[in-house]
């Protein structure tokens, strides 16, 4: 080996174990095999899931005035009948069932004896316009949004505005800030950062959390690339965004990079999902006229030993020279459309590996040249504005 080829070769040596031996190994990604499975079905309008290990999946009937509750074991039963219309659910931190109550226009909350408590019903002696998401923080404090496109038929709009609002520990209500139509709303992990979209421009919005009580610094975090409402949120234990939007559910980094999506059977409109079960990694997702799960986090962990990707990149082939088969891997920091092509020495493409969209991770491509004649041949990936091509030797 010359010295040209052996400094290229320590060069590449270096970047290779800076970036797939200092990341994290530990960040979830999407897994591509994941499937949607329905629970439930015969819903009028799903919104809202909410989980306990104690009952289970509870989600609001909001057309069908219901909430009810799925387990494994019963399927879906009637939870509460004449539920006033409740949208967005959550549990307070000691565990009591509360609720966006579109009908009453008021957060409540149900008690262990059945009774229901109005925890906020009013701004300043205005009624809410419909209180439509709700997050409870770790401090007890109750987060929620306000939008104004389902006040209850036969009332008007009092207030001339979308808010999103807190409700502290003691019960004292502040205006933090106001949207366009606000509506799903979560936290980051670590409660430092608070997302909201504005449903109609589908735009997720992101603020600082100052003092557990305020909001600040608001900028754009993410615009989903599809017409349509975008509606609940949730996060994962890295800091992906889950955000319900037209018949998906989109991924989003937390540096607003979309990694990907999951579509629902049938096109069904997505409203809501949350994560239940005892490991909190299996996704509820309401939508259309059904309930569905699935377990969509996979912790990649490719050959190089690397976690998240970081970047876009097409690995040389192994083994090369093949013959006759050889493996191609490549890696994508964000979801993508992929096409893979194998093109001979004058350029004629021979075969196509992969033409698809993908989620961000790591992919690995089995690819048998038996019936190709020996000699030299491209392969070439082109996926979000990446383009790189390698050459493979066919030895026969």
């Amino acid at each position: 080996m010359n010295k040209k080829l052996l400094y290229r070769f320590i060069l590449i040596s270096i970047i290779w174990i800076f970036l797939f031996q200092v990341q994290p190994k530990s960040q979830s990604i999407l897994d591509p095999n994941a499937k949607v499975e329905v629970i439930a079905t015969g819903i009028q309008q799903p919104e809202g899931p909410v989980w306990s290990d104690s009952l289970g999946l509870l989600f609001s009937d909001i057309k069908g005035n219901k909430i009810y509750r799925w387990t494994e074991q019963n399927g879906k039963q009637i939870f509460l009948n004449f539920s006033d219309s409740t949208n967005g659910l959550t549990y307070d931190l000691q565990g009591r069932l509360t609720a966006c109550q579109m009908e009453l226009r008021r957060i409540v909350r149900f008690e262990k004896d059945g009774t229901q408590t109005s925890l906020a019903d009013n701004y300043e002696g205005k009624k809410f316009n419909s209180p439509n998401d709700i997050v409870v923080k770790s401090d007890g404090s109750i987060f929620f949004t306000d939008p104004n496109f389902n006040v209850p038929l036969g009332q008007h709009q009092e207030l001339l505005f979308c808010g999103i609002y807190r409700i502290s520990p003691v019960g004292n209500l502040t205006l933090l800030a106001t949207l366009s139509l606000p509506n799903g709303i979560c936290f980051s992990p670590d409660e430092t950062k608070l997302y909201v979209n504005d449903s109609q421009v589908h735009k997720i919005y992101v603020w600082d959390v100052v003092n557990d009580s305020t909001i600040t610094n608001k900028r754009l975090f993410f615009t989903i690339p599809v017409t349509g409402y975008a509606d609940g949120m949730k996060a994962d234990s890295s800091g992906n965004i889950y955000c319900a939007c037209a018949s998906s559910i989109f991924v989003i980094s937390p540096d607003g990079v979309q990694l990907g999506k999951i579509d629902l059977p049938s096109n069904a409109t997505a409203s809501n999902c949350t994560w239940g079960d005892a490991d909190r990694k299996t996704l509820y997702i309401t939508g259309g006229n059904s309930v569905y799960r699935i377990r969509p986090l996979v912790t990649a962990i490719d050959k190089h030993g690397s976690g998240m990707p970081t970047g876009f990149e097409l690995f040389q082939n192994y083994p090369n020279p093949f013959n006759p088969g050889t493996e191609i891997n490549y890696k994508l920091s964000a979801f993508s459309h992929v096409t893979l092509k194998v093109y001979d020495s004058l350029g004629r493409e021979v075969s196509t590996l992969v033409n698809s969209d993908k989620q961000a991770g790591f992919y690995k491509v089995e690819f048998n040249a038996s019936d190709l004649p020996g000699g030299i041949y491209f392969c070439a990936m082109d996926a979000g504005g990446y383009k790189a091509v390698k050459k493979m030797i066919i030895l026969k």
